[in-house]
């Protein structure tokens, strides 16, 4: 299990040449150059399952893209934001006054997700300023973690620039809650395999608490990724966190069929947990408890005893919290996994 605190090397950046030309960007754009670089890769998720955010373990691995942060301190407050890609334009806001918009989720406000997670998780204020140059090279929005990638290497440039120290579990936690400051309902295999990832592997991540094992993948193996060249910003729209939100509903329904208590129930290991069952009787729970067509929001508002409003406040995502979709009420689908008939559920 890797736990010990990120890896720090000296390089010659002479011999790097994506370094040489970062450090020649950021000259020409600062006047100066970088004190250090940091570096964060993106993934991918071998078997394809996507159920971090349900509680249970994933087996991703890293992949050779990845992000890149050339970074210099300065004795201002101003943090000076510069990407290599003309698409990306420049910003600079005051390192004490972080605001990140849910609205309007530009490339910025991922590193000042990183940035305010370092900056509350040590409760500090009157934070130093930087100037920092971004080149990433993870095809954006494909599904490779682009952005999460971005949040952990700000998050690692702001500990850096702290002087202070973490473990990779601790700043992989530090990053997955972080993210959430944008919008995305995310679980934390994203953030966790960016930070714990080692070449020649792939991890085994179990959650509650965080850790990671090795899986040794074959040697000489080679890893194909297609892009289909689709892309998907999972903070720009609703899809990603209205899956997270299924989930979580099936979660609070199982909760209510099996008389636990529902409304502190956000994920589906965690009634599996509490049940004290194996995945198996889980499913068998699940087949039992609902039902595969879809629920619609009356509907669980009916089984789970609350309002509309309750269900709006109270349980949904900002962003899954509109019920009407092209027109007509949104219906929920509950995930495969947890699919199966409704009929015996108790009616108080």
């Amino acid at each position: 299990m890797a736990t010990e605190g990120p890896a720090r090397r000296r390089i010659q950046v002479a011999e790097h040449p994506r370094l040489l030309k970062l450090k020649e960007i950021f000259n020409s754009k600062f006047g100066s150059i970088p004190k250090f670089y940091v570096r964060a890769p993106g993934r991918v998720n071998i078997i394809g399952e996507h159920i971090d955010y349900c509680g249970y373990s994933v087996l991703p691995m890293a992949v050779e893209q990845d992000m890149l942060i050339a970074v210099e301190p300065v004795k201002t407050h101003t943090l000076q934001l510069a990407n290599t890609n003309p698409l990306y334009p420049d910003f600079s806001t005051s390192a004490n006054n972080i605001q990140i918009d849910r609205t309007n989720p530009l490339w910025h406000n991922y590193f000042l997700c990183g940035f305010k997670g370092i900056q509350e998780h040590f409760g500090l204020s009157n934070l130093t300023g930087m100037n920092c140059l971004v080149d990433g090279n993870i095809p954006p929005s494909s599904g490779l973690s682009s952005s999460s990638a971005l949040v952990c290497c700000a998050g690692l440039v702001t500990l850096t620039v702290l002087g202070m120290n973490l473990s990779k579990v601790e700043l992989a936690e530090i990053c997955a809650k972080s993210e959430r400051y944008i919008g995305t309902e995310g679980g934390g295999m994203d953030q966790s395999i960016s930070f714990l990832a080692e070449e020649g592997t792939a991890k085994l991540i179990e959650f509650s608490p965080l850790r990671a094992t090795d899986v040794k993948l074959p040697s000489g193996a080679v890893f194909v990724i297609a892009n289909s060249c689709v892309e998907m910003n999972k903070a720009a729209t609703s899809h990603f966190n209205v899956r997270v939100m299924e989930c979580r509903l099936a979660a609070k329904l199982l909760a209510k069929y099996k008389s636990l208590q529902w409304d502190k129930v956000l994920r589906l290991e965690e009634v599996q947990t509490e049940l004290g069952i194996s995945l198996e009787e889980m499913l068998l729970v699940t087949e039992d408890a609902l039902h595969s067509e879809p629920y619609s929001p009356e509907e669980i508002c009916k089984c789970l005893g609350i309002s509309l409003e309750e269900l709006r406040t109270q349980i949904l995502s900002p962003n899954t919290q509109d019920g009407e979709s092209a027109g007509e009420r949104r219906a929920w689908i509950i995930p495969p996994l947890i699919s199966g008939r409704f009929s015996n559920f108790p009616k108080d």
